[in-house]
């Protein structure tokens, strides 16, 4: 497996300087974030390590050069918005972005973009059903045309009350996955596996990772905290009641979680997402919250 982190923690930084710092850090590669420029929509987002907005061919050769000068692979280039958003006008900026960011990864050589399936919040997943099937099947025929892998991050994007009750994102269970890779079965549509998300769902990860494994086509490596007091507050239908945490601070255990990717012969990118509070003060704070996740999973990896 290649072992690398998420871009997304150090904004601060240019292309040049992710890859530059990966090398330093003894990383094999790198999610590049590839948000359109702008202002960010919520935390983490809004990172544009790569703007595709108007790639080129000399553009990917710069990049391709950076790559080779630092001996840093690129894993995927993410890109996180909501394509079913209730706005069509919305969804349509996303889901243009999203083949945009497809087609650089083609460019560059990068087999993988990972994204959100997307959803309205106010509505089930049935009665969105048809617009997921309208939307994503031409998305993942284009991405199959420009052999690019589409991994879907199981992530309920269900963390504040504008995202209540549903979440804004279809992709959370096993339930919704076997539906949808019924609806689009090819091998171009995958996961972007992360277990952190199904720790509060109470979802078992490990029976997930033997049921869906040769679905995967990215992993990210993030932990989670269960936080008693607010159950206690407001219960499991209120938010704000877990924590993402750097690994080994959580719930996840690695052991078994990394078992579980050998068991099913995953041979793909495994990368480090910092989304942890406590440490994001400062550059440097961010910084050593990818060291010590590195340090702490390395055991399972080398």
């Amino acid at each position: 497996m290649d072992f690398g982190f998420v871009s997304a923690i150090v904004p601060d930084l240019s292309l040049e300087e992710v890859l530059s710092y990966a090398a330093q850090q003894g990383f094999d590669c790198v999610e590049l974030m590839c948000w359109p420029v702008g202002k960010a929509e919520r935390r983490y987002a809004g990172v544009t390590h790569l703007d595709v907005t108007n790639f080129t061919a000399s553009d990917a050769d710069r990049v391709k050069a950076l790559v080779a000068k630092y001996g840093v692979k690129i894993s995927a280039l993410g890109y996180y918005p909501n394509p079913l958003a209730a706005d069509k006008a919305e969804r349509e900026t996303y889901t243009d972005h999203i083949r945009k960011v497809i087609a650089a990864a083609a460019m560059i050589d990068v087999g993988v973009m990972n994204t959100f399936i997307g959803r309205d919040p106010l509505k089930t997943i049935d009665d969105q059903w048809p617009l997921f099937e309208e939307t994503w099947k031409p998305i993942i025929a284009f991405a199959e045309q420009q052999n690019v892998r589409v991994g879907i991050e199981n992530c309920p994007m269900l963390f504040s009350y504008d995202e209540w009750p549903g979440g804004k994102n279809l992709a959370t269970s096993p339930e919704v996955w076997r539906r949808m890779f019924a609806s689009i079965p090819g091998a171009h549509f995958g996961l972007n596996f992360d277990p952190s998300h199904l720790i509060w769902q109470q979802i078992d990860y490990v029976r997930c990772i033997h049921e869906f494994g040769t679905r995967f086509v990215h992993v990210h490596l993030k932990d989670e905290k269960i936080l008693p007091d607010m159950i206690y507050e407001r219960g499991v239908m209120g938010v704000k009641w877990h924590a993402p945490k750097i690994p080994g601070l959580g719930s996840v255990e690695w052991g078994r979680f990394f078992s579980a990717l050998t068991d099913v012969r995953y041979k793909g990118a495994v990368c480090i997402e910092v989304e942890d509070k406590a440490f994001e003060d400062s550059l440097e704070s961010r910084k050593h919250a990818i060291q010590q996740s590195k340090r702490y999973l390395e055991p399972f990896l080398r």
